[in-house]
């Protein structure tokens, strides 16, 4: 079925509306999922920074009370242990800091602990946060390790030194990880139906503090985040976390300790208002689009009715009849004005551009002279009216050399610059021929062979004292013979006119070899 213009026109135009559409919405969806995604970043990452910065101060805040621990402690290391358990039961119940307190001195014995029922006391603390505490001597947070209680826990540590500067000790603080403790009160819950959470990571990738506390211990240093938090990096990204889940990650040092806290929900939690701004975008859409499309129908009815009529009439009108039927359709825009004039002069282009056809089909391209087919045709014509011509044919000494020294551009030059010197030396009606490649033939009607044979000379002697495109002076060597006298065919006489061609090369080139003496 063929398709008609209005329904053709309607079919893309409700396209171009879809595609537009669609665009619309891909365009706003795009742009509604990066304002989403920077602005959870941006949350995520200043919710980090902020848990970081509260750490922070709290872990030096600690240090500073276990600094003050340490010097009450230090006159009573091994000799009052009534001071020592006074300290750590203040520290343990009125800071509410710690799960446990203890003094231990520097073999690594427990001297004094808070909460007594842990019956630790005069124990060996040889756990390897102690023997880091022990080794350091100095503040310490340490690194998660098993306790003597079996729990996972970090210690800070601050040593006891004497007033002449011997290492005695140290008093520390425990942090439970896997129960309640400071790090829940001081991070919070943090997690919501929405899917966002926050964990906390130490200098070696494992995490210390997670709201699913199955997580806590587990080392996540393929983590893109916490290897960025492990090079002492703050900042925002999305990321496949190791679990192969999409996140959307906000992340910050925490300096005094070493540790990195992670701020993150999941991306499709993240974007999914972007889903339902598409529905609405949708909905309120539709009943736009469907007027649009009642008044596009409109509009095309009126733009193609006389795009129509003129198909018709041109369907079916032929060069004689219905031109008064073409001139009452009303054309209202310049479209259909230009269609309508078009089909009344249609014939008369026609005519013309058929004669050009006819011209561009018997002319050489490159010289504008007349090419084989139209040469054949001449010679057959005269021959036909048995009418005295005469030919010469000739062709451009060493031509190639020509092409090979200054390029087949240049050759091409030389080629027209000799078309335009055989126009200017023949006759009017002579007739002037590209007979291929170099070569080239004249007709010369009414032209007996003495004449031929002149007006030869007079092109060869022209073109030897003449500058050609290549900056010298070109040579030919032509063969002239005539009709009837030599031959009574075409074909005879291109022969004839070719030998004597051959016999002008043969002799030296740059000369004219006619096809017989005339007596």
């Amino acid at each position: 079925m063929t398709l008609s213009l209005k329904r053709l026109i309607l079919f893309v135009a409700l396209i171009a509306v879809l595609f537009t559409l669609s665009i619309s919405l891909y365009a706003g969806y795009q742009m509604e999922r990066e304002t989403l995604m920077e602005n959870t970043l941006e949350t995520n990452r200043s919710y980090a920074e902020k848990l970081a910065s509260t750490t922070e101060d709290y872990l030096n805040s600690t240090l500073q009370t276990l600094r003050t621990s340490a010097q009450t402690v230090a006159p009573a290391m091994n000799t009052n242990e009534e001071v020592l358990l006074n300290e750590v039961n203040r520290l343990k119940n009125h800071s509410n800091i710690f799960n446990s307190v203890a003094v231990v001195d520097h073999t690594g014995k427990i001297l004094a602990v808070s909460p007594e029922h842990l019956n630790l006391k005069d124990k060996m603390f040889s756990s390897s946060g102690s023997i880091q505490a022990l080794k350091a001597k100095k503040p310490l947070i340490s690194k998660p390790f098993i306790s003597i209680t079996g729990r996972l826990i970090i210690m800070i540590s601050y040593p006891i030194f004497s007033e002449q500067d011997e290492y005695l000790g140290f008093v520390a603080g425990t942090i439970y990880l896997r129960e309640r403790s400071i790090l829940n009160q001081l991070l919070g819950e943090h997690f919501y139906h929405d899917g966002s959470y926050v964990y906390v990571v130490d200098e070696d990738g494992r995490i210390i503090y997670h709201q699913s506390s199955n997580r806590i211990n587990d080392v996540v240093s393929e983590n893109p985040v916490v290897q960025k938090l492990m090079k002492g990096q703050n900042g925002a990204q999305r990321l496949i976390n190791t679990q192969g889940k999409d996140m959307l990650a906000g992340y910050a040092t925490i300096p005094v300790a070493h540790w990195g806290v992670v701020s993150q929900r999941p991306t499709s939690n993240a974007l999914a208002p972007s889903n339902a701004m598409i529905e609405r975008m949708l909905w309120t859409s539709l009943p736009l689009i469907l007027i649009s499309f009642v008044i596009i129908w409109l509009i095309l009815t009126k733009i193609t009715q006389p795009l129509q009529q003129l198909a018709h009439l041109a369907e079916n009108s032929s060069e004689n009849n219905r031109q008064q039927d073409i001139k009452n359709i009303h054309a209202w825009y310049y479209e259909a004005i230009q269609l309508k004039k078009a089909l009344m002069t249609s014939f008369h282009i026609l005519h013309e551009r058929v004669n050009d056809f006819q011209q561009q089909s018997s002319t050489d391209p490159l010289t504008g002279l007349h090419n084989r087919r139209s040469m054949n045709d001449c010679l057959a014509q005269l021959v036909s009216n048995e009418s005295p011509f005469s030919i010469i044919l000739f062709d451009i000494d060493h031509f190639k050399k020509v092409n090979d020294t200054y390029g087949h551009a240049a050759g091409d030059e030389v080629l027209i610059f000799l078309a335009n010197l055989m126009e200017e030396t023949t006759r009017e009606e002579d007739i002037c021929c590209r007979y291929g490649g170099e070569e080239f033939l004249i007709i010369l009607p009414q032209a007996e062979l003495p004449l031929a044979q002149h007006i030869a000379e007079k092109l060869r002697r022209r073109l030897e004292k003449t500058i050609s495109p290549t900056g010298k002076a070109i040579t030919i060597s032509a063969g002239a013979a005539s009709f009837p006298d030599d031959a009574a065919v075409s074909d005879q006489l291109l022969h004839l006119a070719d030998q004597c061609l051959y016999k002008a090369k043969q002799t030296g080139r740059n000369k004219v070899v006619i096809s017989h003496t005339p007596s």
